[in-house]
Formats: structure tokens, sequence, C-alpha cells
């Protein structure tokens, strides 16, 4: 097994990754890309508050907004700037009761307006059944995806330029390519094969609404996380003081399904921990060292048997169908229809997009080149 001589990423668990002369890996250099095109800058931050002010009749942008750190924080700092913002959470019916009062709490006390976008329960889980089928580890995508058209189909509702998310590449790391593929073209193929239950209130993000928000709305997608200087330690200090906010124990655990995602389903079925992206991206920030890293890294994930549980049976699964389902051959998105020929060949236009913020720059870079 090969280490990244920066981070702690390896061939073992790491899909495509390459290193260079000095053992430094190809991430840490797309981290570097990242950094040097989205250095932390407050005054660009307050340039962009400046910018989105005003932009709208009723709201100023849309925010994706979980209830987690990182989303209530960034909903704070921009309230607390002067902008007007609409909250959309996009609901699964697997958020926790955590998450949920911390959607209140915060909205509430900012006076946010709360647009809960809802997904029919036996519709999405029909969705997420149909890909523990397909053999690939992207069960989560759907949520990705149905967030994203929640954001963007409101921000073109409300004649909104701008929609802004919680993420942040510092902190949060970037997934490696090929440990999740997702686009509307790969969710219909899946569903399409194993799936059972009509998709009727999911809307996915084919190319042609999306082409309508990206290029006649001109709905750009900024991202301000990076600008700030961010604490998540502090972060969650400041919040819980302020709105009575709670922390729900871990990096995306406001949600169940998340949940059982990364601490369950990707270590036992593809070998993929996502402590790995967390702790590379504190070693690459200094807020750890690559040693200490090493160590936490080497501790058992730990996940509730209550969290399984309440899967197996939400699913549908019984219990001989799930270790069925979960010792399938191992399959890729490359083995299903997807629109990711049809970025590549485009990436001129995506390179465009990405230009004029109205697509992220991660989408760019690990979808189209």
């Amino acid at each position: 097994m090969k280490t990244c001589t920066r981070c702690i990423y390896d061939d073992e668990h790491i899909p495509n990754i390459t290193f260079d002369n000095e053992g430094v890996c190809n991430y840490c250099k797309e981290y570097d890309t990242l950094d040097k095109s989205y250095p932390v800058n407050e005054s660009k931050f307050y340039e962009w508050i400046k910018k989105i002010k005003g932009s709208g009749k009723y709201y100023d942008c849309i925010l994706g907004f979980s209830g987690g750190c990182d989303s209530s924080f960034l909903l704070t700092r921009i309230v607390d700037a002067g902008l007007r913002p609409l909250a959309v959470n996009y609901d699964n019916h697997w958020g926790t009761e955590i998450s949920e009062q911390n959607l209140k709490k915060v909205t509430n006390k900012l006076s946010v307006d709360l647009l809960k976008v809802y997904v029919d329960e036996t519709e999405y889980n029909d969705i997420v059944k149909s890909f523990f089928y397909s053999g690939t580890p992207d069960i989560e995508i759907c949520a990705d995806i149905g967030l994203a058209v929640a954001q963007l189909d409101s921000a073109s509702k409300m004649r909104c330029k701008y929609t802004l998310d919680g993420h942040n590449f510092r902190t949060e790391g970037s997934a490696p390519t090929g440990f999740i593929y997702m686009d509307a073209k790969y969710i219909k193929s899946v569903h399409s094969q194993f799936g059972k239950v009509p998709m009727k209130t999911y809307k996915n993000m084919y190319l042609k609404p999306w082409l309508k928000w990206m290029v006649l709305d001109g709905i750009q997608r900024v991202r301000l996380m990076p600008l700030l200087n961010y604490n998540k330690e502090e972060a969650k200090k400041e919040l819980k003081e302020r709105f009575g906010w709670e922390w729900y124990g871990g990096h995306h655990f406001e949600n169940k399904m998340t949940y059982f995602f990364h601490t369950y389903f990707m270590p036992k079925r593809f070998n993929m921990d996502q402590r790995y992206f967390d702790l590379s991206a504190a070693v690459r920030m200094n807020r750890m060292t690559r040693d200490e890293a090493l160590e936490e890294i080497k501790k058992p994930i730990k996940c509730d048997k209550k969290v399984i549980d309440e899967v197996i049976k939400r699913i549908g699964f019984t219990e001989e169908e799930f270790e069925k389902v979960m010792n399938l051959p191992i399959k890729s998105y490359k083995d299903y229809e997807t629109y990711h020929e049809t970025f590549k060949r485009f990436k001129w236009f995506f390179w465009m997009m990405m230009k004029m913020n109205r697509v992220p720059k991660t989408f760019y870079l690990k979808y189209c080149r």
C-alpha cells in the first residue's frame, strides 16, 4: 500500500489515485488548484454579498439548508450581512429529529422563510432500493440531485439569480473520482432496471431543465464558504450559544441514510471510509498533523445497529434480501447509461458555465475532463 506523503490518502482505499515523484497524490494537487481559485478572502465574501443584495424581488438568493453545521453557519453569516435568503430543505424522510429542530431554531431566530420540498417516501425509497440492486456505491445520489433541483427550481420560480450552499472543499475534502458518480440519466437507467414504483414526485435533473436554469434563467451557483476563515468547532459553539443548535455526532450525520451510507454501507461493501476525506482535509489545513490523522483512521468505524435495522425495514428488505444485495458483484456507473460522455464531449460548454458560476468548479474537474 502506498500512502500520500502529504495527506493520508492511499491506493488501497482511494480510487483513481496517482502520486508524483515526491509521493504527493493527485487529490492534494486538485485541492491546491481549488485553493488557488478560491482563496480565503472575507473582502471577496462581502463583495459577493453586495452583488447579491437586492437582486431579487422577494428573496436575494436560495440557500440549500439541511440544519447541519455548515449550512447553518452560512445562513447566519449571510443574514447578518443583510441578505434576504429563502432556505430550501429537501426532505427525503430520513432526517433526524435533531436536524428538524435545528432547521426551525435557526430560521425562526433569524426570521428566514423555510421551504421544505418533499418527495413521496415510498417512491424515494424505491429509488434507493434500486441502487442497492445496481451493485454500485451510489445509493445516496438521488438526495444530492433532489436538493440541487429543489434549489434551482425554487430560484427559477422566485426569479432569484443566485443559489448558495454550505459546501467547503477545505473542511470536507473532495470525494475522489470513482467514489461516487451522479447524473439524472444514471438514476433513470438504474431505476428503470430495478425500480418498481414510478417516479412522479421525484424531480430529476435532466439536461433540458438544467440548461434552462443555466442559460435562460442565468442562475449562478455561488460557493461562499471557501471565502471564509471557517473553523467548525468554533461554528458549533457559536450556533449552540446563539440558537440552541445541537450537534448530531458527525459529518453529514443529520440524515440517517447518509449516516448509514458513511458508517456501514461504504466501508463494508466497498472498503471506502469517509473519514479519509475529513481527516485529509484537516491535515491540508494544518488543523491536524498527518501522524495524528493516521492514528485516528486506525480506530474502528462506529455504526448504530438501530439505524441499520431501520434502513433494512424501511427500504423493504428481508434480512436475507439485504444480505444478498450487500454481496452482489461490484459494479460502477460505467455499467449503466449516463451523461458522462456528453459532459466530456461538451466540456468547452461546461468550462464556460464554470467561468460564469453556473456550475461548480468541482463538477467540471470531476465530470468533464
